[in-house]
């Protein structure tokens, strides 16, 4: 079947999802690029699974209950349902398209230790979001960890309930759980026994060599450093009951900290990802993404697990902090959209720079400011500071007009709650001859792990 997936290219799912390029699968399923023409042409992944290969019913109704998960490490799930193409009845479900996973990096280098530990820190807070939903994973391999831009995420498409079977990719080979062999059903202690198998890969390449028996335990390579040696040893034990709980897992790693020196976070070259693209390729890639910085963009030609959004309900506090207050996290309601006309503004502020003519007494103040909604399992992610500047557009009335990024940072997640939560705040204007007149405003957000400052500067007048 393989071969015949890409002969759909071109085909369009119920009128609604065009297979604009296969991506890669296996005997049951496929994952093509499409677009949600309901988003401005977003850019997604579907996959196609062989109903005869499925229950049908309960695996859609599996996908409606992780639809409903929301979470920054988490591939959402957009839409799912039926189809049928030249009399094949398929399922499909459409999720975030992922530009990169672990499985294709793997084959040309591992993992450093510092990109292990932000990796499994990623992964073991998703998947204890999971847990605590009464999910269970069943699939956390090195194809189901991916990078969108530069935040590590799971896939959603699998998640099941403890005690089911594994359903929507079969037994993951050497990364299934021995209770798990005949058929047996998943539970979070299986998910932590295929996470000890990917953190072994993820930093020799190889996962550990079998036992001499089935009643010994794997042989873990002495060069692990630690404290991945220890975490493995104790995610690779054959009976479930004495494995670590994920949560057990991230105190561990949480003590080891310090092995780990916190740096700022800076954004990847052009055209890379998480992990940059594969380390065969990467010098010549450096030099072309500084020659023709938007010609090069990195799409896995191999079966990848296309990833989800990580969106979640959008919100704001306010308050009236004077420069490099720290704001903490505070999810609320939505908020209306503010004015933006990017024109108008330019013209109101270039009046206003000729009015003033650059008045060192036209000084405004901030009157509110919003804070970024952001989860704190998100901000336990960060290692060091992640900074996202904000330009914004003040008009006379001392509303935000306009606000652009004058940095994105490394993550999107970040960076998009960051220009959100601009656009909500509100200053005094500036005073020329009493009266008050545009400005422009630089929002600089440093987000840490505990909490996030925003300091802001007038840059004009």
């Amino acid at each position: 079947m393989p071969e015949a997936w890409k002969q759909w290219e071109g085909r369009v799912v119920n009128e609604e999802f065009p297979l604009l390029r296969y991506l890669g699968g296996s005997e049951r399923s496929a994952v093509f690029l499409t677009k949600r023409a309901d988003r401005e042409l977003q850019e997604v992944a579907i996959k196609l699974i062989l109903t005869n290969a499925e229950n049908p019913e309960l695996q859609l109704s599996w996908w409606e209950l992780a639809a409903k998960l929301s979470h920054p490490h988490l591939l959402r799930l957009f839409q799912r349902g039926r189809c049928r193409l030249d009399g094949t009845e398929l399922l499909y479900v459409v999720t975030e398209y992922a530009e990169e996973s672990l499985a294709q990096i793997l084959p040309y280098r591992p993992l450093t230790p510092a990109e292990t530990d932000d990796m499994l820190q990623s992964v073991l807070d998703a998947t204890a979001y999971i847990h605590g939903k009464g999910f269970v994973h069943g699939h956390i391999k090195p194809t189901n960890i991916m990078a969108v831009g530069n935040q590590v995420k799971i896939s959603s498409d699998g998640l099941c309930g403890t005690g089911e079977s594994s359903r929507v990719l079969g037994r993951s080979s050497i990364y299934a759980a021995p209770e798990t062999a005949d058929g047996g059903g998943m539970s979070p202690a299986s998910d932590v026994w295929s996470l000890g198998m990917t953190l072994v890969e993820a930093l020799t390449q190889h996962p550990p060599a079998g036992p001499g028996s089935e009643a010994s335990e794997l042989v873990l390579p002495e060069t692990l450093p630690e404290p991945f040696f220890d975490i493995a040893s104790h995610c690779l034990r054959r009976n479930p009951q004495r494995r670590w709980t994920v949560t057990e897992v991230a105190a561990k790693l949480q003590q080891a900290l310090p092995a780990f020196p916190e740096k700022e976070m800076v954004p990847p070259p052009n055209g890379f990802t998480k992990w940059g693209y594969v380390g065969a390729v990467v010098a010549a890639v450096l030099l072309l993404a500084i020659v023709v910085p938007r010609l090069f963009h990195h799409h896995p030609e191999s079966g990848t697990e296309p990833s989800s959004a990580v969106g979640s309900s959008a919100g704001q506090s306010e308050a009236k902090p004077g420069a490099g207050q720290a704001v903490q996290p505070n999810p609320g309601k939505d908020q209306a959209s503010v004015r933006s006309n990017a024109s108008h503004a330019a013209d109101k502020t270039r009046a206003a720079k000729n009015a003033v003519n650059h008045s060192s007494g036209a000084q405004g103040a901030v009157l509110q400011q919003s804070s970024p909604d952001v989860s704190r399992s998100a901000l336990r992610t960060i290692h060091g500071k992640l900074k996202v500047r904000v330009k914004v557009a003040v008009d006379s009335s001392g509303h935000v007009t306009e606000a652009t990024f004058d940095s994105r940072g490394p993550s999107r997640y970040f960076a998009e709650r960051a220009l959100r939560a601009a656009k909500q705040w509100t200053f005094q204007p500036p005073q020329v001859d009493g009266r008050g007149v545009p400005s422009e405003w630089m929002l600089k957000f440093e987000f840490e792990r505990t909490t996030v400052n925003v300091h802001p500067a007038q840059i004009f007048p």
